[in-house]
């Protein structure tokens, strides 16, 4: 039931992260701050689909 995602960052648009994610518990995407390695600092970065 966990399906692959991917967080791409809300500045410089680029997908860093690949993660995993219950559907039944988290429905909504996530939304989480990390570390932007382009813009070399913490940024917000939002779930996207691994095409």
């Amino acid at each position: 039931m966990r399906d692959k995602i991917a967080l791409q960052c809300t500045e410089c648009k680029r997908k860093n992260y690949t993660t995993t994610k219950n559907k039944r518990t988290t429905p909504d995407k996530l939304q989480l701050k990390k570390y932007c390695p382009f813009d070399r600092r913490h940024t917000l970065h939002k779930e996207t689909k691994i095409k």
